[in-house]
């Protein structure tokens, strides 16, 4: 049976050690409840879940914004890393590597401290199956993914818009999705 939180800082240990021993559950952001676990080791069960296919990688939410540079050599613009914390998604390439990920550091206090005592990044994406309306509320959540998931944090309805996505793994930033954060 799948364990509902509500979204307060009692909680957090809690959902930290299902996260570490690989559980996945949903998760509040700054914008929408996400599908959640541990990078890498729940990626193939978030993919089983959502039935996505394995091509369309998942972001990848990390602590702090200087984080990022655990991960890539890519020299981000001051213009895009001021929206960090924030609704903004960045895809860079991995160092020494072609492979791109895309990262994102939430503006939502509660969540940055959760991933900080995580000490790992955890995968996000949004709760519904591939090609379905996205799930705003937790009754819709629970009806729907109960039996797949461990646990639900309650943070009420969330229903705003998706992170900007910015792609930088070319020779100019693209944006791919414009969201709550504008990007020119």
């Amino acid at each position: 049976m799948v364990r509902i939180y509500k979204k307060n800082f009692f909680n957090i240990l809690k959902i930290v050690s299902l996260l570490k021993k690989g559980k996945v559950g949903v998760i509040p952001t700054d914008t929408v409840y996400g599908i959640s676990g541990k990078v890498p080791d729940t990626e193939k069960l978030i993919f089983k879940i959502k039935g996505r296919i394995p091509e369309k990688a998942f972001i990848q939410l990390i602590a702090k914004k200087k984080d990022i540079s655990n991960y890539t050599d890519t020299i981000i613009p001051n213009s895009i890393l001021k929206h960090w914390p924030g609704p903004l998604t960045i895809i860079v390439k991995l160092k020494s590597s072609e492979k791109s990920v895309a990262f994102r550091c939430p503006a939502d206090r509660w969540l940055r401290i959760l991933l900080n005592f995580c000490k790992f990044p955890l995968y996000s994406t949004s709760v519904n199956r591939t090609g379905s309306e996205l799930k705003t509320n937790i009754k819709d959540i629970v009806s729907e993914f109960s039996n797949e998931l461990d646990f639900i944090v309650d943070s009420g309805e969330l229903n705003n818009l998706p992170s900007t996505i910015v792609d930088l793994t070319g020779k100019e930033p693209k944006v791919l999705r414009q969201g709550i954060i504008k990007i020119d």
